[in-house]
């Protein structure tokens, strides 16, 4: 199978590891994999943000950034899960909305086309460690996943999952909300670290990158115990 993939900006400024690591996995899948280096920003924050202008044009670069019928796989439920929900509502012609849907179709988030398209859920990954899994809102909420991240982390040789309580609680992020809700932001990230702590585990996983930067960045000020690690990079960890 011959897939595009989208690389959102969080991944490409702060963790360009786990883009490469997303193609590993991909690769070793069997698919041929197209990136096209003149992609850029899906829109989300500037629609977060009401710049609904702005929005649009970000989504008309990205529609020509991406032709053809090849799925597009991405390593976060939150950019995909935009781009499947909103784009046909940023446009008015028929041909628009149109094209913004059927490329909201081919949008899929690289767990739930691993498990559920490709059907790959072994990646012959060692990770001998306790691992606690964060369900970013976006990924639940905004694109649907449910049991694929947990799915493939139980075909990690080595790994215990070791569930977090309110694992569905929201990491204090949310793009602008933790910059203009400070105080907020960080009592919700200081609680959710608190909850992992408590599970013993070593290392918190999660399919968004975002909401590890956030939890990274509280777990660093705080020098605790616990490392935050994207899902992507554990099951590429032998590859």
């Amino acid at each position: 199978m011959e897939v595009d993939i989208f690389i959102p900006c969080f991944i490409d400024q702060m963790f360009p590891e786990t883009g490469f690591n997303m193609i590993k996995l991909l690769e070793h899948c069997g698919c041929v994999v197209h990136y096209n280096p003149e992609q850029t920003c899906c829109g989300q924050p500037a629609f977060n943000g009401g710049h609904t202008s702005e929005t649009r044009k970000l989504a008309y670069k990205f529609l020509k950034d991406f032709p053809g019928n090849r799925i597009i796989v991405s390593p976060g439920g939150s950019c995909t899960g935009f781009v499947k929900n909103y784009y046909a509502s940023l446009f008015e012609t028929k041909e628009d909305v149109q094209q913004a849907t059927e490329l909201g179709a081919r949008m899929y988030d690289i767990t739930d086309f691993l498990v559920n398209v490709m059907k790959h859920v072994d990646f012959g990954a060692v990770f001998p460690h306790k691992v606690t899994v964060h369900d970013a809102c976006s990924a639940l909420r905004e694109y649907g996943l449910t049991h694929e991240p947990r799915t493939l982390l139980s075909h990690v040789q080595g790994l215990e999952i070791v569930e977090i309580a309110h694992n569905d609680t929201c990491c204090g992020f949310g793009g602008t909300f933790s910059m203009k809700h400070t105080a907020i932001s960080t009592a919700m990230v200081e609680q959710k670290v608190q909850n992992a702590i408590e599970t013993g585990a070593a290392y918190i996983t999660s399919t968004e990158a975002s909401c590890l930067m956030n939890i990274g960045a509280y777990i660093k000020k705080q020098n605790l115990p616990i490392i935050p690690l994207h899902i992507v990079d554990i099951l590429a960890y032998n590859l």
